[in-house]
């Protein structure tokens, strides 16, 4: 007897309005309580480094890149005509070794660090007291801390001219303020005893802003109702202030000192317009006296001076890095 099969029936299905559409082939109609499968979205990894690659771009070619140019040089023995042609013979550590027996070392060492921590100090402490009392809102508080921002927005060049001009020995209002209440002149620039405090004074003067500002940002998220506690629990304003702002800003105090310690650091424009390191040296720190070895003299010393940035970026370096230990040691207590 002889079997005959039956072709699977491929009549046309009509959808609703009557159209007929071809029937699904045979063996590809999904079980029944099952939905065909998607196409898996593509991965967002390319989108990742998309928006990566202008800031890696932009790290190596303006920080990796002559960071390692200022590392090279401060291991060879450049000069004018090798810098041109390329060919400096590798010294290893002897431009490190020259810096450290120089002895313009010990003096810059010690502007550099009294020069960096005074103006921390000052600068925060005026900052902080200056945001705390904008914080009260009075009347005309808007416009007092926009007149209060000029010494940041001006340029350097201009603050230390301007500053140059007040504290000069014979025409500046300094003097003549001083000649007033009955005080001889005094020689801000030109004397070894007061130039180094010259230059601090008027870099206190222009960081002053960048810590109103940032610390005046912290107080804004500090919550009034912890302050009308205080108050109704007898709390003074010294003790609210010692109690409550302090330690509630502390996390805004760490990163504007860091900031003012890395601006600090590398201060050159100031010190360079106003009294160029002197007079004898008096006020020189590590950044003019890199600038000096590099770009000062006839036969630059470009090792030794790329030796002396480079010790600048190392103390930038190490305090970032105690900054960051600090602050995950607090995240995780």
């Amino acid at each position: 007897m002889k079997h005959t099969t039956t072709s699977p029936d491929r009549r046309p299905v009509r959808d609703r309005n009557g159209a007929a559409t071809a029937a699904p082939p045979p063996g590809r109609t999904p079980p029944p309580g099952r939905t065909p499968a998607r196409r898996r979205p593509a991965s967002p990894q390319w989108a990742a480094w998309a928006f990566l690659t202008p800031v890696t771009l932009y790290l190596v070619l303006f920080y990796a890149y002559p960071l390692y140019r200022n590392i090279d040089l401060s291991l060879r023995h450049y000069t004018v005509r090798s810098f041109v042609r390329g060919d400096a013979p590798f010294t290893g550590l002897a431009n490190y070794r020259a810096v450290f027996d120089d002895p313009t070392f010990a003096p810059a060492l010690l502007h550099t660090v009294v020069f960096t921590a005074v103006c921390l100090v000052f600068q925060y402490a005026i900052g902080l007291a200056l945001a705390v009392f904008f914080n009260q809102h009075f009347r005309l508080s808007a416009t007092l801390r926009a007149l209060f921002l000029v010494p940041w927005l001006l340029p350097l060049i201009v603050s230390a001219s301007t500053w140059s001009w007040m504290l000069n020995s014979d025409s500046g209002i300094v003097n003549a303020a001083l000649h007033a209440v009955g005080i001889g002149p005094v020689h801000w620039l030109t004397s070894p005893s007061w130039s180094l405090a010259s230059v601090i004074i008027a870099n206190i003067w222009i960081g002053v802003p960048f810590n109103l500002v940032v610390l005046y940002s912290g107080l804004q998220s500090i919550p009034a109702g912890l302050y009308e506690a205080a108050a109704l629990d007898g709390a003074n304003a010294w003790q609210r202030f010692w109690r409550i702002t302090f330690p509630l800003l502390r996390p805004v105090s760490a990163i504007t000192l860091l900031l003012g310690l890395v601006y600090t650091l590398k201060v050159f424009d100031i010190i360079w317009i106003m009294t160029k390191g002197g007079p004898a040296d008096s006020s020189t720190t590590f950044a003019t006296w890199s600038y000096q070895l590099g770009f000062g003299n006839l036969l630059p010393s470009f090792g030794p001076g790329a030796a002396v940035g480079n010790l600048l970026v190392v103390a930038a370096l190490v305090f970032g890095l105690i900054h960051v230990r600090v602050q995950r040691k607090q995240a995780l207590s």
